[in-house]
């Protein structure tokens, strides 16, 4: 079991907390809590996804945790400043010779929840309200902070072409 899933969650687990040696020990821990408790998986869902919402729990936590003792591995001093923009200005950009690494790489400079949002929604693909019951808000603020977070990764990424 542990090597069919072991790499998927630990990519679940890097792309939200952003940091190698916490999303291996997340994702080790996810496991013995899984093995530990499998008497509790009803198999409603793949065992798969059950695996995956506990390392998405596991690793929430513990960015939680990481944020409060204020070891945040985030650099997102630029993000705290909300560009504004025209409502009749629209950009229109070629995204086709973007690649992937750089767009991973752009969801993790946006703020936390923005980060998290975005990774639940576009890589793991959950639904918003999942993504809502995940992030304990409101499925009205879900959609919104994930358009908002799309917005910023767009501005983000026609600013680092324009730089290229």
């Amino acid at each position: 079991m542990y090597k069919l899933y072991y790499k998927a969650m630990y990519n679940t687990s890097n792309r939200i907390l952003n940091d190698s040696f916490e999303a291996e020990d997340v994702m080790q821990e996810a496991f013995l809590n899984a093995f530990t408790k499998l008497d509790t998986y009803k198999g409603e869902v793949t065992f798969g996804a059950w695996l995956k919402r506990i390392v998405i729990n596991r690793s929430l936590t513990q960015l939680r945790k990481i944020k409060r003792q204020n070891e945040m591995k985030f650099d997102d001093i630029e993000n705290k400043i909300e560009v504004v923009e025209e409502d009749n200005y629209q950009e229109y950009m070629d995204y086709s010779t973007i690649k992937a690494k750089e767009i991973l790489n752009t969801i993790q400079q946006l703020k936390e929840n923005y980060c998290i949002a975005l990774t639940l929604s576009l890589i793991e693909g959950y639904d918003n309200e999942e993504i809502a019951q995940i992030m304990q808000i409101s499925n009205e603020n879900c959609r919104t902070t994930i358009s908002r977070a799309k917005n910023k990764l767009r501005q983000l990424l026609s600013q680092s072409s324009l730089v290229n």
